[in-house]
């Protein structure tokens, strides 16, 4: 998949690095604070409560994917099949609860929203930018059901 600049909005560290699961919205999730939607999307990688509550109450993005990813062994077994679709409830519920984020969802037009991250081929675009990009995706999919006022 090529890109051009003006075809898409990038969102890895930019002006709409607030798409990005790392940055700093915090969001109450299955009625538990999370600091970012990063933490809510690796707590639903398990069923143990105790490691849930572990992961929630580190202090970073990068901290709760890093204690998740030591625990691989313990994912939830249906996990590569219900990944997707959480991931897209999580962004939901960081727009619902976040009007900025709705707002720059919204001002974002029609265009192609890219994770273009260079590390990650599955939710970014990955080293060679031909990558799934399925935040990207969930992304604008979640405009859609704004636009069409499911949201």
């Amino acid at each position: 998949m090529e890109h051009k600049v003006k075809d898409f909005i990038g969102f890895y560290e930019r002006e709409y690095y607030i798409f990005s699961n790392f940055s700093s919205f915090a969001i109450m999730w299955k009625g538990d604070f999370c600091l970012t939607s990063e933490h809510a999307y690796q707590t639903e990688k398990f069923d143990d409560e105790n490691l849930k509550d572990a992961i929630r109450k580190t202090m970073s993005a990068y901290d709760s994917k890093n204690l998740s990813h030591q625990y691989r062994d313990k994912y939830r077994k249906d996990w590569s099949v219900v990944k997707i679709s959480i991931m897209k409830e999580i962004l939901r519920e960081k727009t619902k609860q976040h009007p900025y984020i709705k707002n720059k969802l919204l001002e974002s037009g029609d265009r192609e929203l890219v994770e273009d991250s260079p590390i990650d081929d599955f939710w970014g675009w990955g080293e060679n930018m031909n990558g799934q990009n399925m935040l990207g995706k969930l992304w604008m999919e979640v405009r859609e059901e704004i636009k069409s006022g499911g949201i």
